[in-house]
């Protein structure tokens, strides 16, 4: 397979439906450009049916954007309202914003000292497996977390990264991912506790998982990380796992 080039692009901090509104713009351009390609028929008299164009010939982009949220709580679409904890008055007065997504998997919490990931990705060009997808971006936070020295860990069953799953009473989520796809071009993604309030999830019932604990890179370790380098080594790594050339756009 060759590599993919990947538009890398850092938000900064941005509110939740700015940053949404963004993703839908890319997908929704790839999705045209995908849909209107494989409508193109060779010639007048051959069914669209039989005309298929591979995907390598797609004019589609990748996008990988990083993101800081400020507080908010995202539900995904099959997520469970009850899992929110915090009545709306007082998520006013904490000055948390709320938003049902399209996105897989439950409640969580975005914030300060989190690096949301949103990968924009054609996965035609690279494999239709989102479970793979979903494995992948896993890896990616391993093999950061791994340069930390904590071990990442698969929990069975539940999506995302996890310290000690195995141990019971002492497993705890240290990234949450949920994500979409639409003509397998992929939406929504990952958020990595770096310097994350804590507190923030004592709110919700995190991913809908009543019996396990969030955790950080700052609560693992005992002090604040340089932020900047976190971000730089999640780049390398995604740049590594999905055998690609991430580019400044």
């Amino acid at each position: 397979m060759n590599k993919q080039q990947i538009i890398f692009k850092d938000l900064g901090q941005l509110d939740y439906q700015a940053a949404w509104d963004y993703q839908e713009s890319l997908l929704h351009e790839n999705v045209r450009k995908k849909t209107e390609a494989r409508s193109m028929v060779p010639d007048a008299g051959a069914p669209q049916s039989d005309f298929h164009l591979p995907a390598s010939d797609l004019n589609t982009l990748h996008h990988l954007l990083f993101v800081e949220h400020p507080p908010v709580y995202t539900l995904g679409k099959s997520g469970n309202i009850e899992n929110v904890l915090i009545s709306e008055e007082m998520r006013s007065v904490k000055g948390i914003e709320f938003f049902r997504t399209n996105r897989g998997g439950d409640i969580t919490f975005h914030g300060p000292g989190q690096i949301v990931g949103y990968p924009i990705l054609d996965l035609e060009k690279f494999y239709t497996d989102i479970g793979k997808y979903l494995r992948n971006i896993e890896e990616v936070i391993i093999l950061t977390l791994a340069e930390y020295g904590i071990k990442g860990d698969r929990s069975p069953g539940e999506t995302g990264v996890w310290i000690d799953p195995a141990v019971k009473g002492k497993e705890r989520k240290i990234c949450a991912i949920g994500v979409r796809s639409s003509r397998w071009i992929t939406m929504h993604g990952f958020a990595l506790n770096v310097n994350t309030d804590l507190n923030y999830f004592n709110f919700i019932v995190p991913c809908g998982i009543t019996d396990k604990q969030v955790t950080s890179l700052e609560k693992e370790l005992g002090h604040t990380m340089d932020f900047e380098e976190v971000k730089e080594k999640v780049k390398n790594n995604f740049s590594k796992v999905f055998e690609s050339d991430l580019v400044t756009g």
